[in-house]
């Protein structure tokens, strides 16, 4: 396996934590989004859409978060990231949505560029994150006060804890304040001390900057 990755990036972010938690190894392959290498025409061949993360499984190249779990899942499914029940299944289902299509779609970096294209200052640009942010983990604390049970729901990590990590992370990173969400802090927090989610956090990816 081959992961097109950018240190800080949410998507790469959320593979890493599941490839380490299904302890499936992995060469990175480092994309520097700041310096627009993702619009290169080289990684073009790799993705169409320039973005990461792009999974290379024998020369199989798959795009897209959620699809890539997916197949993670069905194609390598010890331990689980979904639990058994449908009815549960849908549920994690559910909160991983409400990261990847309400959340960090209009909070990601050519999001953030384009808003300062507009005109729009650091100060605003922090707003802006802060107010999807709000409204995820608003949705997300009393599922999460409901089903969790140390981790997002249940008590081993699921594809939930696989977004939620990561979306903590940008949460901090624009300082949004998230004392109204002490469940998902907490889920958050427990999940860290795992070594999985240790291995994949940011700071410790071999391109990863001060």
């Amino acid at each position: 396996m081959k992961l097109y990755s950018a240190w800080r990036a949410s998507g790469p972010y959320r593979l890493r934590i599941a490839l380490a938690l299904k302890g499936l190894p992995y060469d990175y392959v480092p994309v520097d989004l700041v310096a627009g290498e993702q619009r290169s025409e080289a990684y073009g061949a790799v993705n169409a859409q320039h973005l990461v993360p792009t999974l290379d499984v024998d020369g199989e190249r798959m795009t897209q978060t959620l699809s890539i779990l997916e197949w993670l899942e069905e194609t390598h499914p010890e331990p689980a990231l979904l639990p058994k029940a449908p009815l549960d299944r849908q549920r994690v289902r559910a909160m991983c949505g409400v990261v990847a299509c309400d959340i960090h779609p209009v909070n990601n970096l050519r999001i953030l560029k384009q808003l300062s294209a507009f005109g729009i200052d650091e100060a605003g640009r922090s707003r802006w994150v802060a107010r999807w942010i709000d409204e995820g983990f608003s949705a997300l604390e009393p599922m999460i006060v409901r089903h969790g049970a140390g981790y997002a729901f249940g008590d081993t990590p699921t594809m939930a804890d696989c977004l939620l990590v990561p979306q903590i992370y940008n949460a901090n990173r624009f300082g949004v304040d998230l004392s109204p969400y002490p469940a998902l802090v907490a889920a958050g927090a427990h999940a860290l001390d795992h070594p999985a989610f240790k291995a994949a956090h940011p700071n410790l990816q071999p391109d990863a900057k001060a």
